[in-house]
């Protein structure tokens, strides 16, 4: 896939609690996600690791912190 590719799907699916699974060492990833971190940002996610999301009690508390986990 082309790194537009990637950040567009990645971009128009992407909702809180979710958790991104990137392949790692891969020049498309790194170049796709130089696109995602800062648009994801800009729309107010917040970046945390699997521990941190299993500490909220209920999904709805995830959706309202807008957190997601990005693993590479």
């Amino acid at each position: 896939m082309f790194v537009d590719q990637i950040a567009k799907r990645v971009l128009a699916q992407v909702k809180s609690g979710d958790v991104i699974l990137m392949h790692n060492g891969l020049e498309s990833t790194r170049d796709a996600l130089r696109v995602i971190i800062p648009a994801l940002k800009k729309r107010g996610f917040e970046f945390v690791t699997v521990s941190e999301l299993m500490k909220y009690q209920s999904y709805s508390e995830v959706r309202s912190r807008r957190a997601v986990f990005m693993q590479g």
